[in-house]
């Protein structure tokens, strides 16, 4: 049976106190309670900004140079079930002011057929591909896997066919709790592989990047030049806002869709 609609006015009401549960997770007990409940088996994969990913010039160049969204695409075009949602319930839930709402996340998979009928609507293929085309349009970053606490919420399942496509603002998002949620929980949720962000010697120490940019603050000032911490999960927005072009993403693995593809099929059957 599919989750009730109410389910969403719960999660709007307590969405703000995300953070308080997050920080609860390092009581052993309860930690360990959430991770089995919310995120047992999960892999998440940010996928960074197409324009922000040059291939590292060592590598062999392609005619048909392949972009982070090839993922996206392998999935939409491999999947029977494509589901949208009418809003984003993180974005919903803030009342985001400076992003759509309603570009909401895209389930793939079986499980995605049984989703309650008033959170949203099967898509053709070519339907999910233009959403997620306007959901880069808007500014929106893709993740990408398996994510246990969407079978919750949704009462749907199995989880093994329930592929989770979130598009995700800086503002809003439910994993801005990463920096302060149990490791065991936050290590589920990482960067595309292959990718790597840094901070040249280009950089003048002028703190653009570093003003509500980072969905998990990993980039900050030490003295007159950002520095970029462990919690950063390579989504590229402080490459695509630096007027300098004093940070890099780069991208050392030629496979690295490649990778993620596979990485993401032995999780999630969406045929």
């Amino acid at each position: 049976m599919a989750g009730p609609y109410f389910i969403k006015h719960i999660i709007n009401k307590t969405f703000s106190q995300r953070f308080f549960w997050s920080r609860l997770s390092h009581i052993r007990g309860i930690g360990r309670l959430m991770e089995y409940a919310l995120f047992e088996d999960d892999d998440i994969i940010y996928l960074p900004k197409d324009n922000t990913v040059p291939i590292n010039q060592s590598l062999p160049q392609k005619e048909d140079l392949v972009v982070p969204s090839d993922v996206l695409i392998h999935f939409i075009k491999k999947a029977k079930y494509r589901w949208i949602m009418d809003f984003c319930i993180c974005r919903d839930s803030s009342d985001c002011k400076d992003y759509p709402i309603n570009l909401g996340c895209m389930f793939l998979g079986e499980a995605a057929k049984d989703i309650n009928p008033r959170f949203g609507r099967l898509v053709s293929e070519q339907e999910a591909l233009d959403h997620v085309t306007r959901c880069r349009e808007a500014g929106l970053v893709h993740l990408i896997g398996r994510n246990k606490l969407d079978t919750v919420w949704l009462n749907i399942k199995p989880g093994e066919k329930l592929l989770t496509i979130c598009n995700c603002c800086p503002c809003c998002c439910l994993w801005k709790v990463l920096p302060v949620i149990n490791p065991s929980i936050s290590s589920k949720v990482n960067r595309m592989p292959g990718v790597s962000v840094r901070v040249t010697e280009k950089c003048v120490g002028c703190g653009t990047c570093t003003k509500d940019i980072c969905f998990v603050d990993a980039i900050h000032l030490d003295g007159e030049k950002a520095v970029i911490g462990e919690d950063c999960r390579g989504c590229g927005r402080c490459v695509s806002v630096c007027k300098k072009g004093a940070i890099e993403l780069r991208v050392d693995n030629q496979a690295f869709v490649d990778d993620a593809i596979n990485r993401i099929s032995g999780l999630v059957d969406v045929s």
